[in-house]
């Protein structure tokens, strides 16, 4: 893309941020719904597109149709997880899932945070693409958390995995786009940044559970969780970027056992007098004098089966050849804009590897769990109890809602990015920012890029080679200003759009997508301040 024309005067740059805080003032302040506050977004980016950065209607509908391919890619998450979550709900699995954890645990807080915060982690690190929010937050609910909040900790607890989880794509994509020449160092200083967002995301879920009395209750287990978590994957990235979020959080899940001995957080939770993450539970519910349909184990199956898949799909060498070998991508010819942006034209764009996508995963292992739930005879017996719900009739209903507005979301960034309005947006924080103000916001320019696609890996696509560039121009350090980058692609997801849909999705709270931002956008704004503080620390001293 050459973005040598491009307009960075006040007016373009209030123009091109437009959409974004159209979309902030719809959802949170104003409490519209995604599926109606997404289209807005996208129509404003369009019309700005046309008129005030000279974008031809073929520039539009290529951007449009990359928009909807790009959405293809987080739909084949979401259906496949609403998929899993149907078939688990409909044996009765969820029920014996929260009857059974609360027998094997007496503290409920300890159980939140190694699902929200331990747990999720551990699938970013081998899967991602959504499936963290997908599997975790249905456990949350299950475990008597109130949906808005189990959707804030599902988006936000695992969002610091998101730079390195994936098994790296995310740095991978980062040193093909950014022109950095101390790889290790920016790995490093990647990893020291998102210590910031590891700890605060086990502080975040204790803090929504019980404010401060429970803060003074976990904030030893969040240090020592945190620690293994964020300290663990920032000395891992010296010898293997790649997997340093999946070993720091597998050490994390087994430190769990140990942990949950520890009689603080073996015995029920005391001293918290007021929850807010907790949904009320009478006494004795007339379910709970029945027995669950299945056994604990059981009712774990999924929780088995996703990451054996995961792992046996990545981790064997000739399988995962094998399944990468058939990939799926469209072609688009080359499009510019009366500014001279110009996409070049691309047989394969965005390809997919179908048969290895976080999608697929989710879809071979509701497969599996429906075989055995029916062999077990699990879906007979909870229809004796409970009127059924027809599997297929619910997918659709929860599904197609949230599609709507992630296919606009993916649109409206697609519109941004070919008419020129990010760059307009980077270049002109850029141009208006001292060396050392820009090293504070290149994290906000990463979560900028995060926010508009939910992911990690397109932010860096999107903004990595800007970030160096910039940081060349101002002589900042390159490598410093790529961590802060990085780190902002992380915390960023936890406001991003697209994410917070597929959680509310999963939760049957569609429509509710703005209190869960109006919970998570607060935490995002501190630690994006104290992560371009430390940004300017690593500038200074390194």
């Amino acid at each position: 893309m050459d973005e040598a024309q491009l307009p960075v005067d006040l007016l373009h740059w209030l123009l091109a941020v437009l959409p974004i805080i159209a979309l902030l003032v719809l959802l949170v302040p104003l409490r519209w719904r995604a599926p109606e506050a997404a289209p807005v977004a996208m129509f404003i980016a369009a019309l700005v597109a046309l008129l005030a950065f000279r974008t031809p209607w073929d520039t539009l509908a290529v951007a449009s149709a990359k928009g909807v391919w790009d959405a293809v890619f987080i739909l084949f998450v979401i259906w496949p997880a609403l998929l899993l979550y149907q078939v688990t709900k409909q044996a009765g699995a969820y029920d014996a899932l929260r009857r059974g954890i609360s027998r094997f645990s007496r503290n409920e807080l300890f159980v939140i945070l190694a699902l929200s915060w331990v747990f999720s982690s551990f699938l970013q690190g081998i899967a991602g693409f959504g499936a963290p929010v997908a599997v975790v937050v249905p456990l949350l609910i299950a475990v008597g958390v109130k949906p808005v909040y189990a959707v804030a900790m599902g988006v936000l607890a695992h969002a610091w995995a998101r730079f390195f989880g994936t098994l790296g794509v995310g740095w991978l994509a980062t040193v093909q786009v950014a022109d950095v020449e101390n790889q290790v160092a920016a790995a490093f200083q990647s990893g020291l940044l998102i210590l910031i967002s590891a700890y605060g995301g086990g502080f975040f879920v204790v803090w929504i559970y019980g404010r401060w009395a429970a803060v003074r209750h976990a904030w030893p287990i969040v240090l020592i969780l945190g620690t293994i978590l964020g300290v663990g994957q920032m000395m891992a990235t010296l010898f293997s970027p790649e997997l340093s979020t999946f070993l720091a959080a597998a050490v994390a899940l087994v430190a769990l056992y140990p942990l949950s001995r520890w009689r603080r957080y073996g015995d029920p939770v005391t001293g918290i007098p007021v929850r807010p993450a907790m949904a009320e539970r009478p006494a004795a519910e007339h379910e709970d004098r029945e027995r669950p349909v299945m056994s604990l184990f059981w009712s774990a199956v999924p929780y088995l089966v996703l990451p054996v898949v995961t792992l046996s799909v990545l981790l064997i060498p000739p399988l995962n050849d094998l399944l990468r070998s058939w990939q799926v991508g469209l072609p688009f010819p080359e499009v510019s804009t009366g500014l001279g942006v110009v996409n070049d034209a691309t047989d394969s764009y965005a390809p997919v590897t179908v048969l290895t996508h976080p999608g697929m995963m989710l879809l071979v292992t509701a497969a599996v769990v429906w075989i055995v739930y029916r062999a077990r005879g699990y879906y007979r017996a909870w229809a004796q109890r409970h009127t059924p719900e027809r599997i297929g009739t619910a997918l659709l209903v929860d599904a197609v809602p949230a599609s709507v507005p992630v296919i606009a979301f993916l649109v409206t960034s697609r519109i941004l990015d070919h008419s020129g309005q990010s760059l307009t947006i980077a270049f002109g924080l850029a141009a208006v920012s001292p060396p050392l103000v820009y090293a504070f916001i290149s994290s906000l320019i990463g979560a900028l890029g995060a926010f508009m696609t939910s992911s990690s890996t397109a932010s860096n696509v999107l903004f990595g080679g800007v970030q160096s560039d910039v940081a060349r121009l101002h002589g900042l350090s390159v490598e410093s200003v790529v961590a802060g980058q990085a780190a902002g692609s992380a915390y960023g997801n936890a406001i991003a759009p697209a994410n917070i849909v597929l959680g509310t999705s999963i939760a049957g709270i569609k429509g509710q997508e703005g209190s869960v931002l109006r919970l998570t956008i607060w935490w995002t704004l501190v630690v994006a301040v104290l992560t371009g503080l430390g940004t300017i620390a690593l500038v200074l001293f390194t």
